[in-house]
């Protein structure tokens, strides 16, 4: 995969911070999966359905240009910048850019701490998606999901939840939560994250129509690759040895890899629709 572009000014480099605050700007600077599951976790919950709580002042430091993983994952934020800002503009709204934070270890954030465990995460309190870039290194070593790609998907995966709360969709499945059962709740959380997979197709069909990226041949097989790791049913057959429908959250491994693909096939925001759609 190759990008064109000079890198998103949203990006905090968080590695290692104490205290103070600035942004990483310069045009190096940088969406919910809730990957707890990865690590034998069970995290039925959603990062955006997290109480809000305190927040920290951190140290933000400015990146440099030789630093290839934030100067990927900022070119990642910026071709999704570019992509969401005609869709909004088509809709005749306008699009707010979400701010990047990539951090080590563990961070604070309008919902609350998080460790690294809990993966890749959007923040709906403050707008942010959050990564520990170590979580790359998982997403190759332990699930066989490697490439360039894959690891943009992850990152326009959780765009894609920022997405859904300016549209005001994540609120709707908020608001259900209190007058469903947790199995109910657990089918709205697959569809909101199956939508989110959707969004994710849907940026790399409009990234490549930018030029913002050029894809290489392979490529959507890793975001496949990657969809397909961290389905419900392959997550918990690896991690318990059974399968429980009733507990899914993200969807199988079938159904992440079809609204990725369909997103992507038809570019389409119309046809994203996971909540009324048959084919889940």
């Amino acid at each position: 995969m190759k990008w064109f572009g000079k890198g998103s000014d949203n990006v905090e480099d968080a590695r290692g911070s104490s205290g103070g605050k600035t942004l990483l700007g310069g045009g190096i600077g940088l969406i919910v999966v809730l990957v707890g599951m990865f690590f034998g976790t069970d995290l039925t919950g959603l990062v955006s359905q997290l109480p809000l709580g305190e927040t920290q002042q951190v140290e933000v430091k400015q990146g440099s240009n030789t630093d290839p993983e934030l100067k990927f994952v900022s070119g990642v934020l910026e071709s999704t910048e570019l992509v969401w800002d005609e869709e909004f503009s088509k809709m005749g709204k306008t699009y707010a850019h979400p701010k990047l934070r990539v951090f080590t270890g563990s961070t604070e954030s309008a919902c609350g701490r998080a460790g690294a465990s809990v993966g890749p995460f959007y923040c709906p309190g403050d707008h942010k998606v959050y990564i520990d870039l170590g979580f790359y290194t998982e997403l190759k070593d332990r699930f066989g999901a490697a490439g360039d790609f894959a690891q943009a998907y992850v990152v326009a995966h959780e765009v894609g939840h920022h997405v859904q709360n300016l549209l005001g969709i994540s609120e709707k499945v908020e608001r259900a939560r209190g007058s469903l059962s947790k199995t109910e709740y657990n089918k709205l959380s697959v569809k909101l994250e199956l939508q989110a997979d959707f969004f994710a197709g849907l940026w790399a069909n409009h990234a490549q129509k930018l030029k913002n990226f050029e894809l290489d041949p392979g490529d959507l097989e890793e975001a496949l690759t990657a969809a397909n790791a961290i389905g419900d049913d392959k997550l918990q057959q690896q991690s318990s040895g059974q399968v429980v429908p009733d507990a899914f959250t993200h969807g199988t491994s079938a159904q992440r890899m079809y609204w990725f693909k369909k997103g992507f096939e038809t570019g389409d925001i119309n046809q994203g629709d996971t909540f009324t759609s048959n084919q889940l």
